[in-house]
């Protein structure tokens, strides 16, 4: 465990740790066992948190159970969990008294030797990191003098790692818009997936989700990576694009570097495109063919574009021989349109992660001319879903949806509307009292030749701890059926 770097970076100070989650725990632990002070404030007592916790009460360590406020924070550096705001009123009442906020992301970037890649987005973070680092791995491997680690919203917490890491070695980190709130010191190279309405029940507006996005660039930052067909990601690179030594565009729909440069106004550093079945990268001069699509196990074009991200990204340390190598023997990360079970002739797929509209409107893309019973609803993180009754109604192979969680009317009114104002038949509407229930139902529904598809459009904190669970629960039970 690293523990050199931090103890340096506290210098003494005591600490203060807002949420006691999977990457704030051990440093807890490593805080604790070096002497320093420790006050940790989560909503949870010790005794709901687990063992490792309650050891840390009974050794003299300081909790706060409060529920909300976090009113008055104790601690001359305080460690921000980032499901919990930088702008709380405790938090704040800390800074102006002196104390120095920091989230586990931030110290790691601080303290970490490692050459640091990281991608964020609304949607395909998780495919494009994944992806990104079994590059790097492919390139490692060959090399044998690195270490690749992958972390940050997957993976291992990396911050406990970070003292074995050396200027050789390569982390790749997915972060979201709450690690990012607060960012200061930004990775080296950078990826946007894309920006679309999410977690609107946490961010003010938009405009702070956006804000939250971009501050992944920063002073540090060598390459900018972003999606030129989504006219927020490509205001950033046209926002930011003289700021970095490298500006990477991507896209599924232009196929030559004129169409980039036409869009941006000024000619990116390398756009990547497709062409004739590959992916390409060119300057304007010159077309260097990086993949042959076919290579790519996964459906939809989004997942074209998740690799374009991962190329693009680690492009210049990675090479084609490792795309071709990874590319044919990835299948995809679970809970992403994963296939489960084939029963009486309907396929059963997990796709629990999409938990916005867009997220769902990408699913249905990859399963064009499949006819599908779907199942969606969850919690409600204020997101408009007009979006989405036009992709369901569009498909044209929806004939059953199956609605639960708080979402429910959201989606069912979405789908009605779309259906009556541009006269496109709606699909078989039914509404389901628990998660367990839909999914049973979907087996009654589905005849030979469909494809049940989870795909809630919604989070999952309304029956659920996170998506994982959730698609956990649902291959449990289509497993059983």
């Amino acid at each position: 465990m690293a523990s050199d770097k931090i103890i340096g970076y506290v210098n003494g100070r005591s600490c203060a740790i807002l949420g006691l989650g999977v990457s704030n725990l051990p440093i807890a632990e490593l805080l604790h066992s070096k002497g320093i002070r420790l006050f940790i404030y989560d909503k949870n007592p010790p005794e709901a948190i687990g063992e490792r916790a309650i050891r840390l009460a009974g050794e003299g360590v300081d909790f706060f159970s409060e529920k909300e406020t976090y009113s008055e924070i104790l601690g001359e550096l305080i460690i921000r969990s980032p499901g919990i705001r930088p702008d709380r009123e405790g938090i704040l009442r800390a800074v102006a008294r002196g104390a120095e906020v920091i989230g586990e992301i931030e110290l790691f970037a601080y303290l970490t030797d490692a050459d640091t890649f990281a991608i964020t987005g609304s949607d395909g973070k998780t495919t494009s990191t994944t992806l990104a680092g079994k590059f790097l791995e492919s390139q490692a491997g060959r090399r044998t003098d690195s270490r690749i680690y992958v972390g940050g919203n997957i993976g291992t917490p990396l911050l406990t790692l970070c003292e074995e890491m050396t200027e050789r070695d390569f982390a790749v980190l997915e972060l979201s818009s709450f690690q990012l709130m607060s960012v200061k010191k930004s990775p080296r190279h950078v990826a946007i997936t894309n920006v679309s309405p999410n977690h609107l029940d946490w961010h003010t507006d938009m405009n702070e989700y956006i804000a939250a996005k971009t501050n992944i660039i920063g002073e540090n930052t060598k390459r900018l990576v972003t999606n030129a067909e989504y006219p927020t990601t490509l205001d950033i690179a046209k926002r930011f694009g003289d700021r970095v030594e490298e500006l990477y565009l991507f896209s599924s729909e232009k196929h030559s570097f004129e169409e980039f440069e036409r869009s941006l106004g000024f000619a990116p550093t390398l756009a990547f495109f497709e062409k004739d079945g590959h992916i390409l990268s060119s300057d304007g001069r010159t077309e260097t063919n990086l993949l042959d699509i076919s290579l790519i196990n996964l459906p939809g074009k989004h997942n074209v574009e998740n690799f374009m991200t991962a190329i693009a990204l680690t492009l210049g340390v990675a090479d084609t021989e490792d795309f071709a190598t990874v590319a044919k023997g990835f299948f995809g990360v679970e809970h992403r349109l994963e296939f489960v079970r084939e029963r009486e002739g309907v396929k059963f797929y997990n796709s629990s992660i999409d938990s916005s509209p867009s997220r769902t409107a990408a699913a249905l893309s990859a399963m064009t001319g499949k006819s599908l019973v779907l199942i969606c609803g969850g919690y409600d993180k204020n997101l408009d879903y007009a979006p989405l009754g036009k992709a369901i109604c569009c498909h044209g192979g929806v004939r059953s949806v199956i609605l639960t969680g708080a979402t429910a009317d959201k989606i069912r009114r979405a789908i009605e509307e779309f259906s009556e104002n541009n006269g496109i038949p709606k699909p078989r509407l039914i509404e389901a009292e628990t998660f367990d229930g839909a999914v049973k139902l979907s087996a009654m529904l589905a005849k030979s030749g469909d494809h049940v598809l989870l795909t809630p459009a919604s989070a999952s904190f309304d029956s659920f701890k996170n998506f994982m669970e959730r698609g956990n629960r649902f291959k449990e039970i289509v497993n059983l059926i």
